[in-house]
């Protein structure tokens, strides 16, 4: 049996049980009902309509849960009403499933559970070995979510960039345990992007696909980061890159340019470089100004300060530097790089092992030691 498929025909089943009004963590929990019953049954009895199959097994699910609180009178009255077994309606709900589970009532990190779990078909112990967390704790986020979601009707439009963040953010978890979290936001992505035509939506997807192909050349055998100029371009996924660059570019021609468009011109510069000492940094700057005015993001202001060290010279990086917030992640090491590009070399390897006092990541912090112990190794009288 095809492990995806079934976790593939989760939304649109949670979708069905929720519009026939069924409570969203009630339904949400016959739809784990039957995916399980699905691994035992289909291999050896595999369904002509497996939509239908699990519509008819997650809503029985759901009305034999109803049943046993006979106290409410609203799920006894769905007992009443049970339709009967029959195909699964054509009508595809997932993307307002999209927008339930990205709910501005919800935290960041409530959202991005409650979206693996019901749009993505995960279950609680995948979705908590991914993010390092004990599974209770995660139960509990994900408990919490649904109950949040539960009140809220299924009727009204969502926000699509509430529901890119959301996905955007489980890309950029990358991948632990027995859940790569990139491949299934990319997953995730090209679902809605068959359910909604939208450039934002193809412009994320295309910006995913173009990290993603750098994929096998960001760490070095010993697990140690690789940084973009020094990868082996030659491990690059080029058919992933030729898709990324083929959306984005069908994207852009609609002329509705947002973040993640502007996110993806500037990877798709990148992948499209033979090598770093050819990539077209003027471009990139351009990009990162069209970004800036988009998103006045302090996070893209700081990209761009490096571009501009690339396109102008260092100086002239260090002087848009200046006028960001130190505070800024990544700032300190930014400016550590940029010094070390201008000679400075004694100013960079203080700049860089401050910089790996601060790193979010034992990978970072021991590349940024590296850095720091190379250029003061090479200036010991």
């Amino acid at each position: 049996m095809n492990e995806f498929l079934p976790r593939s025909l989760t939304p649109s089943v949670l979708a069905v049980l929720v519009r026939r009004g069924a409570d969203f963590a009630a339904a949400e929990d016959a739809v784990q009902d039957a995916l399980v019953e699905a691994v035992r049954v289909w291999p050896d009895d595999p369904p002509r309509d497996p939509k239908g199959w699990l519509v008819t097994v997650a809503w029985r699910r759901f009305l034999d849960a109803a049943r046993a609180e006979s106290a409410r009178r609203r799920r006894e009255d769905l007992v009443d009403e049970e339709p009967g077994p029959g195909p699964a309606p054509s009508v595809d709900d997932t993307l307002q499933l999209y927008f339930l589970c990205a709910h501005p009532s919800l935290t960041p990190s409530w959202a991005v559970a409650l979206t693996l779990r019901a749009v993505g078909g995960l279950t609680t112990r995948q979705i908590a070995q991914a993010y390092l967390v004990p599974e209770a704790t995660m139960a509990q986020r994900i408990s919490r979510a649904k109950r949040t979601v539960s009140g809220v009707r299924f009727d009204r439009p969502g926000d699509v960039a509430t529901v890119l963040r959301v996905l955007y953010l489980v890309f950029n978890e990358g991948y632990s345990g027995d859940v790569d979290l990139a491949a299934e936001a990319i997953r995730l992505t090209r679902q809605l992007a068959a359910a909604i035509d939208h450039p934002e939506v193809a412009g994320l997807l295309a910006l995913m696909l173009l990290h993603h192909a750098r994929r096998a050349s960001r760490t070095a055998p010993d697990g140690s980061l690789v940084p973009l100029a020094e990868q082996d371009r030659g491990r690059w996924d080029s058919a992933m890159i030729a898709e990324g660059v083929g959306i984005l570019q069908a994207a852009l021609v609609r002329d509705r340019l947002g973040e993640f468009q502007a996110q993806a011109a500037v990877a798709a510069l990148h992948a499209d470089a033979p090598t770093a000492g050819e990539t077209d940094w003027v471009q990139i700057v351009e990009w990162y100004d069209e970004l800036v005015a988009l998103t006045d993001s302090p996070v893209a202001r700081l990209n761009r300060a490096v571009a501009v060290g690339e396109a102008d010279g260092p100086r002239a990086g260090l002087a848009e530097l200046a006028a960001l917030s130190d505070a800024l992640p990544r700032h300190t090491a930014v400016a550590a790089y940029l010094h070390e590009r201008d000679g400075d070399l004694s100013t960079a390897a203080r700049l860089y092992a401050e910089a790996a006092h601060r790193a979010p990541t034992l990978a970072e912090r021991d590349h940024l030691t590296r850095r720091a112990a190379r250029l003061n190794t090479g200036h010991r009288p």
